[in-house]
């Protein structure tokens, strides 16, 4: 099967998988088990793309010319098979979870959810194998489109305020600010075609980078870097599978996946170490890990403390991107994976605690852990990857990312990751705590058990991945590797 094929096939799966959500919305078993095939079949599509190019990057392939110049085009390289290996995979394990959830929690417009699940999928494979930048602002697109209604899918007043706050800033900042950095790389460099060492050089007077740049930064507005964050705690009112797949690694992530993109193909990590472009961003990004870190110490209401946590971590691929080295280009990429799996198991335990016992705030978690200990402990081994402990994941990334911060000399840049990780030990193992060794509240029933194992089972079972991601890291840095050879 030719390559484009199989890049063709990624996103219709998805795409079929929708529509069959709408065809058959009332036959509930065949409806979801046919989406469950599609997962299925669509990461395998992903497996066969990698195991037929081994990651290297392939020549670029024009599905429409929309002018001279500017192509719908698709291409394979390591960044962006990394991101749909880990969009597609974890879709499998969240679909099981959401079917669980839904069912389990007895929400309604079960098809409408699906349907749109699938559609963000598709839009994240034709982001991730987007070959230039007009394709993927196109795609960008349309994920925060599929997924608005997925933010407002309960219908209350807090679901469609939520909603309406979600698209306000990533439709205003994509519009307001990435199309017009877009449109002016176009007019400066003459093509949007991902490019190693970037397509700007030459181009653009040093004074005007940093100005391009901002454009770029503030208008993804998906990597919800400060100010531009708020989305992110706002779409919390989403159902929980939302929050654990769409904004714990399909939306997010395609935030910092394009800043990486925009670092190394357009901008080029050499000509911005050379131009020093990208050190107000540095400190930027250092500024959100802290504050977003503190604000998430404050909230009482679990899924909201786990977003503000999302945008602490986000920054830090952000920063290994503003770096300009290859360690931080790498310590980037690997954490786009390690945080995906420690978040995704998170948020997927908050949901089997909620459909447990519908409690959502943690001054409501004492001594839970004791009739809910799978849950609890998913989240435990989610949280020490989230704070980079061996041995598990996000250990590995972190590690990168100090790597490089001293590569370039930057002591307080470690500093304000030494700080972080000790903030992400005040604000998620104080949830395990005082869920293990706090006695229960008077009003908790002693009856409370774990939910079906269509809830409690993923959280263990991408637990379980964090721990496995740890000593395959090296495997993972080897594949980025190329991405990181244009760096200085």
């Amino acid at each position: 099967m030719e390559l484009a094929t199989l890049i063709g096939l990624s996103m219709a799966i998805p795409l079929a998988a929708g529509l069959q959500n709408v065809l058959l919305a009332r036959q509930q078993n065949l409806r979801d088990a046919l989406t469950l095939l599609a997962a299925v079949a669509t990461f395998a599509t992903v497996l066969t793309i990698l195991g037929r190019t081994g990651g290297e990057a392939s020549a670029t392939m024009r599905a429409l010319t929309v002018m001279p110049g500017l192509d719908i085009a698709f291409a394979i390289e390591p960044l962006g098979l990394i991101f749909a290996l880990i969009a597609s995979g974890l879709w499998i394990v969240t679909h099981i979870y959401g079917v669980g959830y839904m069912r389990g929690n007895g929400e309604k417009g079960h098809a409408r959810f699906f349907a749109a699940f699938s559609l963000a999928i598709a839009s994240t494979m034709g982001l991730a194998f987007a070959a230039n930048m007009f394709t993927l602002f196109l795609f960008y697109e349309l994920l925060t489109l599929s997924t608005f209604s997925l933010v407002a899918h309960k219908g209350t007043q807090e679901a469609l305020s939520g909603a309406k706050t979600y698209l306000g800033i990533l439709m205003g900042t994509s519009i307001g600010l990435f199309l017009v950095a877009v449109v002016w790389t176009w007019v400066a460099a003459g093509t949007l075609d991902f490019t190693p060492g970037g397509i700007l050089s030459g181009h653009l007077p040093a004074s005007l980078v940093p100005v391009l740049l901002a454009l770029y930064a503030f208008g993804i507005g998906k990597a919800a870097l400060m100010p531009f964050h708020r989305w992110l705690p706002a779409a919390m009112v989403a159902p929980t599978p939302v929050s654990a797949l769409l904004h714990a690694v399909a939306v997010v992530k395609a935030g910092v996946f394009t800043m990486l993109k925009v670092g190394i193909y357009i901008f080029g990590t050499g000509f911005l170490a050379e131009t020093g472009a990208s050190t107000w961003l540095m400190w930027l990004a250092a500024w959100t890990i802290i504050a977003a870190s503190v604000i998430a110490m404050r909230q009482d209401n679990l899924k909201r403390r786990l977003a503000y946590s999302t945008v602490s971590q986000l920054a830090y691929i952000t920063l290994g991107m503003a770096l300009a080295t290859s360690m931080g280009v790498l310590g980037g990429g690997l954490h786009i994976a390690t945080h995906a799996v420690g978040k995704i198991t998170l948020f997927m335990a908050a949901g089997s605690i909620y459909v447990a016992t519908h409690r959502t705030e943690i001054s409501q978690f004492d001594g839970l852990g004791r009739a809910l200990p799978v849950s609890f402990g998913a989240f435990l081994i989610g949280a020490l990857s989230i704070i980079g402990l061996p041995p598990l994941a996000g250990a590995w990334s972190k590690w990168l990312l100090i790597l490089a911060a001293a590569d370039t000399g930057q002591w307080i840049i470690i500093g304000v990751l030494m700080l972080s990780s000790l903030l992400n030990i005040a604000y998620l193992l104080s949830i395990v705590a005082r869920a293990f060794f706090l006695p229960p509240a008077e009003d908790t029933p002693q009856a409370w058990s774990e939910a079906g194992p269509l809830v409690w089972g993923p959280p263990a079972f991408t637990a379980l991945l964090c721990v496995v991601l740890f000593f395959c890291a090296g495997a993972v840095t080897d594949f980025l590797a190329p991405i990181a050879e244009v760096a200085p």
